[in-house]
């Protein structure tokens, strides 16, 4: 049964509700609809499941763009209803005939929705008596086909069935009365106690009862063992005696003087202390209170590239049709007229490194957001297009919630407790680095921070953040190796909150999204120490592997975790910026497909290479 069905605005005015139905729904299914679907961009998909408890709701929706209205139906998902999308299309066409912009309420319209809602089950009545019969010839079809295709039946070259024959001594086979044979296929049946076994051949027809001829089989492996035989005499004899070795010399390539050997390590004193550059006040201000400014050179590079792809359609309408059409405008903007801008607006996302899963759907959300549209004058559908999923990327790289670390910071300070940050994420994206350079940035305005070195799993990961504690002056703590890093963070923030620390830098070991030991273990720590702020580094370099990497660690992350209500990523840390030069697509892909904000970016290898995203470079670069 329906349990709800409501009309409102692209703005949020509820215009009529069923009153009929009257259910109250259980959760906020509405309101989830907006926020996760409706808001993010993801309206191209053709339903929506909410879970609540107790309540397990299908939602599903329809829009009428040009009046800017929004039509959603809400029913239980278990029962499967047929008339639904019917229904909301003979509600959007009826409701949009007695539209008025100035009209809140609309009482008249209970009738007509009664009248189209007995029509919608009446068909759908048709159409579920007419089901069970075709259902029948199905399972009758597919019973004849089991019957008959024995334990073969899933190769589709060999449609033809076999007969089981005996096994000579213990006559347990049984012949298949259903099966049909052309003579030239064997299948042979052998039962044992435990498992069976199928064994194809191609034989003639008068051959059928005769052994299997093992001299065959044996002179196919004499064949074999002589031709291994014969490449491993080859081989033998091509092996020639290693002569002395010879160390290779650098080339010169003029008469310059050698350079001093380049050596970077720290060295160290004779009473055993490491000389330890320190660079807290040296390197400047950190690019992340710099203010980036964007060019708006290409403002007005409004080519779509379309003529190329829409060269056929270009000859069927003609020159003076097409400038007809966009001097005079379209009346309604149809899928087919969508089409060729929205198959050139997705390649050019692709060759930005974003994934073909999101570059689909996103393209799919900006054709359900324009389609019945009507197009101005002097406005050609390429810009309509370029302009909706502009507005579409900056919706969806804009942050949904505050993330500004310092205010959260100051605010944990007053309840006399650190704000922990942990750091997360695959092997080699650099989080250590950039946990380095987030601890400069906190320095430069003047918040005290501490290390917790929680890799106990990658050797030489304690060193490392020891030498960049050294390096900013700031405290660390470590256990060494092989310890629980659930424990280690624990002990760090009970220290900082001693010492008095305002934030405590969490390091983590890498895993992939696949390794479930290290996985659980990550689950532990988070469950266990309920920190601030939970952050995913990841690389600015990777594509479609972005999404797969994002989405298995939040499912891990709820599926591992012990806790009703558990803990997912909280925002992104995006590194190696400055190395893909426009190919900006993963902040997309990984924005998209999480919904965290992507709160800091890292463009280099010094403390002061870490700054916010622009969110207008970016969505400028996406559609250059």
């Amino acid at each position: 049964m329906l349990e709800q069905l409501l009309i409102f605005t692209r703005g949020g005015l509820i215009l009529w509700t069923c009153k009929e139905l009257g259910n109250a729904l259980k959760g906020s299914p509405i309101d989830t609809l907006i926020r996760s679907c409706l808001l993010e961009e993801r309206s191209g998909t053709a339903s929506y499941n909410y879970d609540a408890p107790g309540a397990s709701y299908t939602l599903k929706w329809t829009f009428h763009n040009d009046l800017g209205l929004v039509f959603v139906a809400v029913y239980q998902r278990i029962l499967h209803l047929l008339y639904v999308d019917e229904l909301l299309a003979m509600v959007k066409h009826e409701f949009s005939q007695i539209y008025d912009p100035k009209r809140v309420e609309y009482f008249d319209f209970d009738e007509t929705f009664r009248q189209l809602r007995k029509e919608a089950e009446a068909r759908a009545e048709e159409l579920r008596k007419v089901m069970p019969v075709g259902k029948g010839v199905n399972d009758g079809r597919k019973l004849v086909m089991k019957k008959g295709s024995g334990f073969g039946g899933g190769n589709k070259k060999n449609k033809s069935e076999a007969n089981e024959g005996g096994n000579g001594d213990d006559g347990k086979g049984r012949k298949l009365k259903k099966g049909h044979s052309n003579g030239n296929h064997n299948a042979v049946v052998v039962e044992g106690n435990r498992g069976m076994g199928l064994a194809n051949g191609k034989e003639n027809a008068s051959s059928n009862n005769e052994a299997f001829d093992v001299t065959k089989l044996q002179k196919l492996k004499s064949k074999g063992g002589k031709k291994t035989s014969d490449t491993s005499v080859v081989s033998k004899g091509s092996n020639v005696d290693p002569k002395k070795k010879v160390t290779k010399k650098n080339r010169v390539w003029d008469d310059t003087p050698k350079d001093a050997k380049l050596d970077f390590t720290d060295h160290v004193e004779e009473n055993g202390n490491e000389n330890i550059e320190v660079v807290a006040a040296d390197q400047g201000e950190s690019m992340m209170d710099k203010e980036e400014i964007v060019s708006s050179d290409s403002e007005d590079e409004e080519d779509f590239e379309v003529s190329k792809d829409s060269k056929p359609d270009a000859k069927k309408k003609g020159w003076f049709s097409s400038m007809f059409q966009s001097i005079a405008g379209k009346a309604n903007l149809e899928k087919a007229d969508l089409e060729p801008a929205l198959k050139a607006l997705k390649d050019r996302l692709m060759t930005k490194n974003v994934a073909e899963e999101i570059a689909e759907k996103l393209c799919e959300s900006v054709a359900a957001s324009l389609e019945g549209k009507k197009l101005s004058s002097f406005t050609r559908i390429s810009s309509t297009v370029q302009a909706a999923m502009e507005e579409a990327l900056v919706r969806i790289l804009t942050p949904r919630r505050s993330i500004d670390i310092l205010r959260d910071v100051h605010a944990a300070k007053e309840q006399r407790k650190p704000y922990v940050v942990v750091f997360v994420g695959v092997n080699g994206v650099g989080k250590s680095t950039n946990l380095a350079k987030v601890a400069y940035w906190l320095l430069q305005h003047k918040v005290s921070a501490m290390m917790a070195a929680c890799d106990t799993f990658r050797s030489g990961a304690v060193e490392q953040l020891r030498t960049h504690a050294r390096r900013l002056q700031i405290p660390i703590f470590e256990k060494g190796y092989e310890k629980d890093p659930a424990v280690v963070a624990k002990e760090a923030i009970q220290e900082a909150t001693r010492n008095g620390s305002d934030v405590v830098l969490v390091d983590t070991a890498g895993r992939m999204q696949d390794n479930e030991p290290l996985m659980r273990a990550l689950s532990k720590l988070i469950y266990l120490n309920n920190p601030d702020l939970v952050l995913f580094v990841g690389e600015a370099l990777v594509g479609n592997d972005a999404v797969d990497q994002l989405s298995k660690f939040n499912q891990k992350l709820a599926d591992l975790s012990t806790s009703p209500n558990p803990r997912l990523i909280d925002g992104i840390l995006l590194t190696k910026f400055d190395t893909i030069d426009d190919k900006v697509g993963a902040a997309l892909s990984m924005v998209y497909i999480s919904g965290s904000p992507v709160m800091f970016v890292g463009c280099g290898q010094s403390y002061t290479d870490l700054k916010k995203l622009n969110v207008k470079a970016i969505v400028k670069t996406l559609l250059k």
